[in-house]
C-alpha cells in the first residue's frame, strides 16, 4: 500500500519504518530539515533498539522515503497517518495545534480517496474535528474517511510492540475504512478490535491511566511495607499470582514518568472535567506518584544528615532503560531537589547523558558506573539499565566515601548489597 506518516517522533518513525519493512511504500514527513538530513543517512534522531537497522534497510530497499512536503506525500498516498505531538496545555488538555495544522494541509492535498488516520494520542472528539477541518476545505465526504488507530508502544521495545502488538484498535465510522486498515495490518497476524471512533480514542487514555494507577497502588502499598516491616516484592508476588490482577506493572519504584503516562493521565482528568466528571481516582494516583520520589529522598537526607556539601551520585538518567528519553524522568526531579539543598551531583547513563547535561550543566557527567561512584557519599540507582544489574559491587563500593546505596528500582537484593558492605535502602522494605 501507499502510506504517508506525518511526524517522525517515536510513534511516527517507528510506524513508518515497520510498515515499510512489511513491503509498503512509505513516505515519512517532518518539517525539521536537520532531522530529515539525518534520516536520509540512516541515522535515527532517537535511541531505540533495532530502529537504526530497519531504517537503513528500508531506505536502501527503496520502501521508505522522507520529505518535508505534506502536499507531495499525501497526494501520492492512500493512507495518511497523523503522528504529531499533542503536549499538555496549561489546563492539562492535550494541545491539538499540530494536529489541526496537519489536517488543514492534508485537506489541500487530497486528490483521490484517502483514509486519514489519527495515530497521535488525542481526546474523544478529535476524529470529528479532523473530519470537519477537511470538509471545511471543500473536500467531498466520499473522498476521505477519518480513522482512529491509537498506538501502544513502549519506549525501549517500540519495534517489538509494533510488530507483535497485544491488539490493534481501529475506530471508524465506515466499515470500508476499517477494512482497509485491517488489510494494512494483516501481515502482522495479530488480534484486531474494530470500534467506533469515540471508543478507539478513549481506549488509549483508559489503558495508560489504568496502568499508571496500578503502579501508584503498589507504590502506596510500599509505603505501608516500610512502616510495618513487610516486603513489597513479596506482597506484589502474592497479588500478581492472582490471574485477575496479573504481575505486570506491580514493581514498586520511584514512580512513573516518560512521555505517555503523565500526559495521558493528566489529559484524561482534564477531558473528564470538561465533560462534567471528577476523575478523583486518577487525581489520587497522580498525588501518590508525585510524592514517591520526595519520600525516597527524605529517607536519604536523614541518613546523610543533610545534603549540603555531600556528593550524591546517580546511576541512570533516562526515565526507563533502553531509551534516551528524559521527559518527566525521575532523575530530573532528584537533581532539582539535590541542587536546591546544596549537594554535589555526579551522574552516569549509557545513552541519556547529553540531554540532562544540557539542562543541568552543574551535574558532573561521568563515563562509567565505577567513575560515578568515586568519592560519593551516597549512590542512587535511578534507572534499571541491565548493565547495572551485573556491576562488581566490591569494586563499586571501594570507590565511595561511604557505601550507602539507595536502590530506587529494587535491582539488588539486600543480602547481596550487605555482603559487600553496603548500607542498603530501597522502596517498600
Amino acid at each position: 500500500m501507499r502510506v504517508c506518516v506525518i511526524g517522525t517522533g517515536y510513534v511516527g518513525l517507528v510506524t513508518g519504518v515497520v510498515l515499510a519493512d512489511l513491503g509498503n511504500d512509505v513516505i515519512c514527513v517532518d518539517k525539521d530539515k536537520a532531522k530529515l538530513d539525518k534520516l536520509r543517512k540512516g541515522i535515527p534522531p532517537i535511541y531505540e533498539p533495532g530502529l537504526e537497522e530497519i531504517l537503513k534497510r528500508t531506505l536502501n530497499d527503496g520502501f521508505l522515503m522522507v520529505t518535508d512536503s505534506i502536499c507531495d506525500a499525501v497526494s501520492e498516498s492512500e493512507i495518511v497517518f497523523i503522528a504529531v505531538g499533542t503536549p499538555p496545555g496549561e489546563d492539562g488538555t492535550p494541545d491539538l495545534t499540530a494536529v489541526k495544522a496537519v489536517a488543514h494541509e492534508i485537506a489541500d492535498a487530497i486528490q483521490e480517496y484517502t483514509i486519514v488516520v489519527n495515530k497521535s494520542t488525542v481526546p474523544v472528539g478529535s476524529g470529528d474535528m479532523v473530519e470537519q477541518i477537511i470538509l471545511s476545505h471543500g473536500v467531498e465526504p466520499e473522498k476521505f474517511d477519518v480513522v482512529s488507530n491509537p498506538e501502544f508502544l513502549r519506549e525501549g521495545s517500540a519495534i517489538h510492540d509494533t510488530l507483535v502488538p497485544d491488539r490493534i484498535v481501529i475506530g471508524a465510522k465506515k466499515r470500508e475504512a476499517a477494512v482497509k486498515l485491517v488489510e494494512l495490518y494483516s501481515p502482522l497476524e495479530r488480534p484486531m478490535l474494530i470500534t467506533s471512533l469515540q471508543s478507539a480514542e478513549l481506549i488509549k487514555y483508559a489503558s495508560n491511566s489504568f496502568l499508571a494507577t496500578k503502579i501508584s497502588f503498589i507504590n502506596a502499598i510500599s509505603r505501608l511495607c516500610e512502616i510495618c516491616g513487610a516486603d513489597v516484592t513479596d506482597v506484589a508476588k502474592g497479588m500478581g499470582s492472582d490471574q485477575r490482577i496479573g504481575s505486570q506493572f506491580l514493581q514498586a519504584g520511584l514512580g512513573w514518568g516518560g512521555s505517555c503516562f503523565p500526559k495521558d493521565v493528566q489529559g484524561l482528568v482534564a477531558v473528564a472535567e470538561k465533560m462534567g466528571y471528577d476523575f478523583d481516582i486518577l487525581t489520587a494516583a497522580t498525588r501518590v506518584n508525585n510524592e514517591q520520589t520526595q519520600h525516597f529522598l527524605d529517607r536519604l537526607e536523614k541518613e546523610l544528615g543533610g545534603f549540603k556539601g555531600k556528593t550524591v551520585s546517580l546511576l541512570g538518567l533516562a526515565f526507563k532503560p533502553n531509551t534516551d528519553d528524559i521527559r518527566d524522568a525521575k532523575s530530573l526531579e532528584i537533581i532539582e531537589c539535590l541542587t536546591e539543598k546544596g549537594a554535589k551531583i555526579k551522574a552516569y547513563d549509557p545513552v541519556a547523558v547529553e540531554g540532562v547535561a544540557a539542562l543541568y550543566p552543574q551535574v558532573e557527567m561521568t563515563e562509567s558506573s565505577y567513575e560515578v561512584a568515586t568519592d560519593a557519599d551516597a549512590l542512587i540507582l535511578v534507572t534499571e539499565w541491565n548493565e547495572f544489574r551485573h556491576l562488581d559491587l566490591e569494586r563499586l563500593g571501594s570507590k565511595m566515601n561511604r557505601r550507602l546505596l539507595f536502590d530506587g528500582r529494587r535491582v539488588y537484593s539486600r543480602e547481596r548489597a550487605e555482603r559487600f558492605g553496603f548500607e542498603y535502602f530501597t522502596i517498600g522494605a
